[in-house]
């Protein structure tokens, strides 16, 4: 068969239907996250509840959308702010030809609002 060279122009439905695809993705994994883990953001502790949850992202510590484990261990649920502040190293390397973080590096949480849990629960009964 001869090539014309001609390129085929994407069919703008097939796009539809891709962000239709990964949008529904999307809140499939997010419902999950939400039953998962306590509605604070993983990195500043702000509690969101009501209508205010609908600013809590759910953000891949891995980078990779595709990655959604059944145990959530690929996720934390942040705030709009700390997630944009978490890809901005991502952002500048766009624009200023910086190297972001190695993959390999956890960018984990730095708050951890449960850490101390059992020992408050511990003090709570002996009162």
């Amino acid at each position: 068969m001869l090539m014309t060279g001609k390129k085929k122009k994407p069919d703008p439905n097939s796009w539809e239907q891709v962000l239709a695809e990964v949008r529904a993705r999307e809140r499939e994994y997010r419902a999950r996250a939400l039953k998962i883990y306590p509605h604070i953001c993983a990195r500043c502790g702000r509690e969101f509840e009501g209508k205010r949850l609908r600013e809590l992202t759910v953000h891949h510590m891995d980078h990779d959308h595709d990655n959604n484990p059944p145990d959530g261990s690929n996720w934390e649920l942040l705030c709009l702010y700390c997630h944009e502040n978490e890809h901005s190293p991502y952002l500048a390397k766009e624009w200023y030809a910086e190297t972001p973080p190695k993959k390999d590096q956890k960018p984990g949480a730095t708050f951890q609002p449960f850490a101390d849990l059992d020992n408050l629960l511990k003090d709570k009964d002996k009162e």
